[in-house]
This record gives C-alpha cells, sequence and structure tokens, in this order.
C-alpha cells in the first residue's frame, strides 16, 4: 500500500494485525502500519509476530498486495495430520492434486520465513505444517477468497475421507 507522509512523500507501507488481538476484536483504529523494513509507523500495540513472514512475501512478489494467515480448522487439522489438502474444481486448471505444504518451523522464526517465502514464489496459497494456511492476491478480498475457498476444500477433503474410509 502507498500512503503520502507528512512531506508529501509516498511511503510504502503494510497494514497488519496486532499481536494478541482476536480477530473479532480487530478493528480499523488498532491495526499496525509498518513499512517494508518493519518499523512501525502507526498503531498502539506490538505487530503480529509473523510480521517478517509477511514483508519477506511482499519483497518476493511484486504481484502480491494482500497475505491472509489463518488458522481455519479444517485446513489446520489437516496441517497436523499426515493427510493433504486436496486442491478442487475452483482453483483453476488443477495441475498438482494437493495443496503445497512447508514442513513446520516456529512460528515467527527466520526459518519460518524462508519457508513460507520460497513456497509461494510460484504458488498463492500453502499450508503450513502443524500451523495454519497463508494466501495472496492482488487485494485482499482476492486473498481472503482464497484462503476461504482453501478452508472449504480442506472440509470436503474430510468429509469424503471420512464417508470412503
Amino acid at each position: 500500500m502507498k500512503l503520502l507522509n507528512n512531506n508529501g512523500k509516498v511511503n510504502e507501507v503494510i497494514l497488519i494485525t496486532p499481536s494478541g488481538v482476536s480477530l473479532k476484536e480487530v478493528k480499523i483504529e488498532n491495526i499496525i502500519v509498518t513499512d517494508l523494513n518493519g518499523v512501525q509507523l502507526e498503531g498502539g500495540g506490538v505487530p503480529s509476530s509473523e510480521l517478517h513472514m509477511h514483508l519477506e512475501i511482499y519483497r518476493e512478489r511484486e504481484d502480491v498486495m494482500a497475505i491472509v494467515h489463518t488458522h481455519s480448522p479444517y485446513a489446520t487439522g489437516f496441517s497436523f495430520s499426515n493427510e493433504k489438502v486436496p486442491r478442487l474444481e475452483g482453483f483453476g486448471e488443477i495441475k498438482e492434486p494437493y495443496i503445497k505444504e512447508v514442513e513446520y518451523a516456529p512460528p515467527g522464526s527466520g526459518e519460518l520465513v524462508q519457508l513460507v517465502s520460497n513456497g509461494l514464489k510460484n504458488d498463492d496459497v500453502m499450508i503450513l505444517k502443524n500451523h495454519g494456511v497463508v494466501a495472496v492476491g492482488p487485494g485482499l478480498d482476492e486473498a481472503v477468497l482464497l484462503a476461504e475457498f482453501t478452508e472449504s476444500c480442506a472440509k470436503t477433503g474430510f468429509i469424503s475421507g471420512v464417508l470412503n474410509k
């Protein structure tokens, strides 16, 4: 996102949720604004521990203007299992049968930053092993839609797995 600063210059910034605030409590007033180096420009509190993961994705992908990181129940459930989330119709042409996964790394760690930013170089969504989902897009609506569709694929995969056993 680009914002004018007090001197009339354009700053590229990111908006990120604060750490320790439930998503139902997130409001425009408590969103944190940082520059692309992670320096906090506005907002109270502490940025999400995943700030550096978001920053690295933005650095690697000029086409990405929004990132959604979620712990949705079905997709996250798959992330804690040995099963994979099926890539269902709706993703366009299905070239791979499953949504890509990256191995576990501690939340907020440099290792997770590298795994996710490398994994998203050619994909727009991935499952973080034992963690959750990251979806990216050219805008917030597209990233949210992709995260929701990933959760829907996980739910369908779970139901079909139960029914087929």
